[in-house]
């Protein structure tokens, strides 16, 4: 059946997984993506939506790059919002809600049209491996397809234990089964493996629930999109809804405690401690009577929904029980339960900044794998590890992005740099860089990156080389162009502003903090040049920031520049830290185990102080 040597195969088709296959295949490498079930390629697991809190920003600079999490989501949206737009634009996160169903499937279609990409449907069970280095995989059946490169996005599918309260199914998720052989073998490689936990909520009937009795959540009016490519803008939105838990619900659920697996030690591993459990949430913050539960539909035409903030693993008649004397939810009948899963994690300290292993060469780990939660974070690393697989085989250069040039490099360096022993999560407090990583400027940052190494079409670098340059023509505009004391005193006598006594440039009264795009668009010789160059909303924005950020940005990017230089500072391969005694022993052991490439990679490790990076500068001649 499999006669050739693929480029790539890619183990897994959840986001982590799609992400790899499409881009190893569109730079150009045949690729294989094997997965249990081929119905289930780019599936929601959990909840049915895409970005949020740091994670728009990551889907934003998917797409940026190449990828397709941003077109998918545009195109299977049912809601749109940016959150946090009462903050500066560094804190804006874009946020949709989705269809749950069509996301699948634009995603499968999406891959199945894509050239290079063959699809299997079958349980990998092992890894071919000669030498030092993987040359296929071995499924269930017994077939053994060769690759010059693999990449495993495995999910919760790593000897997966489902838990319902004192019930425990084996499964990688609700209804499918688990993946065994991989971490045994891996283990016996000289890899560390770990167990780490999430959980889902109870999904609902809708027809069940009464919305009068809860609080609308609409989506924005006036919604944007993830994708910079023309896909389209939601012209209507369904509404989630929001209620709330109370100390009777509380009550309820304490009922069930000595069943729960949480508490009984069913579970040992660690959870999300960011999305923490309903239970979880009940103990950790005692003094509360009561959380907020979203109610998130889960499409378009189906009645399910999902009861975001109230994930659990009590038994099914507790959920029940409690779930029933929540505001709104007084008839509610169940679709399924909400469970916890256990799965295994290799802690990703044994990866490269490529994602591939230091371990076996040209075995790339992407998603859950590493340690991390949520489709984002997910995707981003999926998409990296493709990239790097495709680039490696071809002996080309890594591509590898910084801390102050993407989320996604913060991700990844600090998976590799400090490991992780729960599972991470994206926020934008983990970015030293977030005014220069806003979610507006990514095709800036990362579309002549992604079309340099071939995956971002020329059509995305001609439509950010177009922004950018109405942009900066809009910015100098504002510099080089006066007002009148009459036609702006007015303005600024409406918003409390001090008023001007003399003419000066645009640029100064524009970087006032109330003054606004839409004060300045009430300028005659402003408004005359939007219309003239036709500027579009996204130009508009990104002029916008650029002036009234200008100082917080020039601070944030000499700031990166004096760093860079540590960088640059790079530490020979293999390098001996147990002859330099002047290291703290914590440093030697942490060094020696990670083995960072630079020294500013070293001075970000955990236990590594800054006399120790003074020991190092030292020993290398700086």
């Amino acid at each position: 059946m499999f006669e050739k040597e693929y480029d790539v195969i890619v183990v897994g088709g959840g986001h982590a997984g799609a992400e790899a296959t499409a881009a190893a295949a569109n730079m150009g490498s045949s690729t294989l993506l094997v997965t249990m079930n081929l119905q289930t390629i780019g599936q929601m697991s959990c909840n049915p939506a895409m970005g949020g809190i740091a994670k728009g920003q990551i889907v934003r600079e998917i797409d940026a790059l190449g990828g397709y999490s941003g077109i998918v989501s545009d195109k299977s949206a049912i809601q749109f919002k940016m959150l946090n737009k009462s903050k500066g634009p560094a804190m804006w996160s874009p946020r949709a809600q989705n269809d749950r169903m069509r996301f699948a499937e634009e995603w499968r279609m999406a891959l199945e049209n894509t050239p290079n990409a063959d699809f299997y449907q079958e349980m990998v069970n092992g890894l071919l491996i000669e030498g030092d280095r993987v040359v296929g995989v071995k499924t269930s059946l017994g077939l053994e397809i060769r690759a010059k490169a693999v990449v495993l996005t495995n999910g919760t599918f790593l000897n997966g234990l489902i838990h319902i309260g004192e019930k425990q199914l084996g499964g990688g998720r609700a209804g499918e089964k688990a993946a065994t052989g991989i971490t045994e073998q891996l283990v016996g490689l000289g890899f560390d493996s770990g167990r780490m936990k999430t959980g889902t909520p109870p999904r609902v009937d809708g027809r069940s629930l009464d919305y009068s009795k809860m609080i609308p959540q609409p989506g924005d009016e006036k919604p944007e999109k993830f994708s910079y490519l023309n896909t389209p803008v939601l012209k209507t939105q369904r509404d989630c809804h929001m209620t709330h838990t109370s100390k009777l619900v509380h009550d309820l659920l304490r009922e069930g405690f000595e069943r729960s697996p949480m508490f009984n030690g069913r579970i040992k591993s660690i959870g999300p401690r960011y999305c923490p459990s309903i239970e979880d949430k009940i103990n950790r913050f005692a003094d509360k009577d009561s959380h907020q539960i979203f109610v998130e539909p889960e499409g378009w035409n189906t009645v399910e929904v999902y009861v975001n903030g109230f994930s659990t693993s009590l038994p099914e008649d507790v959920q029940y029980k409690a779930l029933k004397s929540v505001k709104g939810f007084e008839h509610v009948k169940f679709f399924r339960p909400g469970y916890a899963i256990e799965y295994d994690y290799f802690p990703p300290t044994q990866l490269k900044h490529t994602l591939e292993t230091k371990l076996v060469n040209n075995l790339y780990f992407a998603g859950q794998i590493n340690g991390t939660t949520g489709y984002e974070e997910a995707a981003s690393q999926g998409l990296m590890a493709g990239i790097n697989a495709h680039l490696k085989i071809n002996e080309n250069e890594p591509f590898v992005l910084k801390r102050d040039e993407a989320y996604i490099g913060v991700l990844v360096d600090d998976l590799i740099t400090k490991g992780t022993e729960e599972p991470y999560r994206m926020f934008t407090s983990r970015a030293e860089y977030r005014t220069l990583l806003r979610q507006d400027n990514a095709d800036l940052r990362l579309t002549p990156k992604g079309y340099a190494i071939g995956l971002a079409k020329e059509e995305r670098l001609k439509r950010m080389e177009e922004k950018m340059n109405k942009s900066e023509s809009f910015i100098d505009f504002f510099r080089r162009t006066s007002y009148t004391t009459d036609e702006i005193n007015p303005i600024l006598e409406s918003l409390n502003s001090s008023l001007v006594k003399q003419s000066d440039k645009l640029f100064k009264v524009f970087s006032r903090p109330k003054v606004t795009m839409d004060h300045m668009l009430q300028l005659e010789s402003v408004s005359e040049f939007v219309n003239k160059n036709e500027l579009d909303t996204e130009v508009l924005e990104q002029a916008e920031i650029q002036v009234k950020y200008s100082g917080y940005i020039e601070k944030e990017k000499t700031n990166a520049d004096k760093l860079q230089r540590l960088e640059n500072v790079r530490i020979p391969d293999d390098f001996d830290y147990s002859k330099l005694k002047s290291l703290s022993y914590e440093a030697r052991e942490k060094l020696q185990s990670i083995q960072p490439v630079t020294i500013s990679q070293a001075s970000r490790i955990s236990g590594v102080s800054p006399a120790d990076i003074s020991v190092l500068l030292v020993y290398l001649g700086r």
